[in-house]
């Protein structure tokens, strides 16, 4: 892959008279993606807001409320003052619509405005969830890709289609796991096959039989929940998401053609680094809930070896590759894959989050409701599922067993407590099942296609006015979590 030399200038050029068509836009991805194109370059012409809705007024307002309304506008909002929402109204296009449906649901006159002019297609919707029920991550994740190739292959001045994936698509492997497209059939499982057709047609079977046994909602969406994460485990995926989102790289790149195709592929993200608001961020991810638990005494322990690399890039940094690889491949009929990750640049261990955050919270002790400091104690690390699940057995479930007894002893009297107990239980073990994958993954993420692009753009380095970094090796992880990430979190998310 050979990657010409450019500038951060040439990279905010690039975007300078484009249409631009941006799924995901309601999400943290979306939003930053959406206000750097606005703020470094406002004669883009059309920004193509693709939302959940049931009109584009709807949509209108959706976009209002849940981007362009957001924190993260406040520095585009005092640059145009009093013209900020003329400008927003100018440049910002929102369409009710949905990815899993043909031509994302526009009506005719629509989709000919939309496919006559849109120059650039951004794919960043997706259901996150990992134990998302499986039609509705299918829906999303699977044939949304395969909708938004059908609709790319309609745009006749298409330059770049631009999808976000994960980098956890590769399963639980270990070792260098390389920037290599999926292709049909593949799975991560010895002797699988796998047959996308054949995993729709299921889905489709089990909400018949689900109808046909008249099945309650509550019932339902357990059974679509469980079909999806047995589905994912047969193949060799941890869970739905992932799952999903592999099948939709390989439609994607089964029916691209000669569309000009980046599969985006981030780690964990985190808050913003640098631009335009350093910490901000939304949407809880694993790192975090771990971080707010410790901050309210309310988580005591977790799975994870202090010593596994933990795989972060900062929201920013996921942005700005996006956009340098938009100019590095604009009509090149060609399919490339990034991992936007740090764990070979510049990795970071658990412990590094640990004592950054320990150093934090002596700086800046939690309070409680009383306003009193929160005294806090260190949390306890299991670094297998093994020790958690005994420690689980011995800490929660004897003790559950005995007021089972009790309460058979006692007619009842305890139900309501052992079943409260008894469902937090099993919600924490199945917890355990679902995160384990990832606090205790062994892999490391090949970049050397992310590390070209890097080389391209440091050749003329000097951006002036635009900032375009995406090198996780600049950055000092504990000054991050300590400076940036925590203070952040506890800002945007507590």
């Amino acid at each position: 892959m050979v990657i010409s030399e450019m500038d951060a200038a040439q990279v905010a050029a690039y975007f300078r008279g484009k249409n631009i068509l941006i799924t995901g836009a309601t999400g943290f991805l979306g939003k930053v993606l959406l206000e750097k194109i606005l703020r470094i370059q406002p004669d883009v012409t059309r920004l193509f807001l693709l939302v959940r809705a049931t009109d584009d007024e709807s949509a209108r307002q959706r976009v209002q409320t849940e981007v362009t309304g957001r924190e993260i506008f406040q520095v585009l909002r005092e640059k145009h003052g009093k013209g900020f929402e003329d400008f927003i109204e100018e440049k910002v296009c929102p369409l009710a619509g949905d990815v899993m449906y043909e031509d994302f649901g526009l009506d005719t006159a629509k989709l000919k405005e939309v496919s006559k002019v849109v120059d650039i297609i951004v794919n960043g919707a997706a259901t996150t969830n990992f134990y998302e029920r499986y039609d509705v991550s299918f829906d999303t994740n699977v044939l949304g890709a395969k909708q938004i190739c059908a609709l790319a292959n309609k745009c006749t001045k298409l330059k770049m289609l631009l999808h976000v994936s994960t980098a956890y698509v590769c399963g639980e492997q270990e070792g260098l796991i390389l920037e290599k497209p999926f292709m049909m059939g593949d799975t991560l499982r010895e002797g699988t096959h796998l047959d996308i057709e054949s995993e729709l047609n299921l889905i489709k079977h089990t909400q018949m039989e689900l109808k046909a046994n008249c099945a309650t909602d509550k019932a339902e969406r357990k059974t679509m929940k469980e079909l999806g994460l047995k589905r994912a485990r047969h193949f060799g995926w941890p869970n739905t998401y992932v799952f999903t989102k592999a099948m939709g790289e390989m439609l994607l790149g089964h029916l691209r053609g000669d569309l000009p195709v980046v599969v985006i592929r981030p780690s964990i993200i985190t808050s913003i680094l640098k631009e335009p608001l350093p910490g901000w961020m939304e949407g809880v991810r694993t790192i975090d809930s771990v971080f707010l638990g410790y901050a309210k005494q309310a988580l005591k322990f977790f799975l994870v070896d202090p010593n596994t690399i933990m795989d972060v890039i900062p929201g920013d940094m996921v942005v700005n590759s996006m956009m340098v690889a938009m100019l590095a491949h604009s009509e090149e009929q060609a399919q490339t894959i990034y991992h936007v990750t740090s764990s070979m640049s510049n990795p970071a261990s658990y412990t590094t989050l640990r004592e950054s955050a320990h150093r934090y919270f002596v700086d800046n002790p939690p309070r409680g409701e009383n306003g009193e400091p929160i005294q806090l104690k260190e949390m306890r690390f299991f670094s297998t599922v093994a020790r958690l699940r005994m420690y689980m057995v011995i800490k929660y479930k004897l003790p559950l067993e005995i007021l089972h007894l009790v309460n058979v002893g006692l007619c009842g009297v305890f139900s309501g407590r052992y079943n409260e107990l008894s469902g937090k239980y099993r919600l924490a073990m199945h917890l355990i099942e679902l995160y384990a994958p990832y606090t205790l993954f062994k892999g490391r993420f090949d970049d050397m296609n992310l590390e070209k692009l890097r080389k391209a753009m440091e050749q003329n380095s000097d951006g002036g006015e635009y900032y375009f970094d995406f090198d996780p090796k600049k950055i000092n992880w504990d000054d991050y979590f300590y400076m940036v990430h925590f203070p952040g979190v506890l800002n945007y998310l507590a």
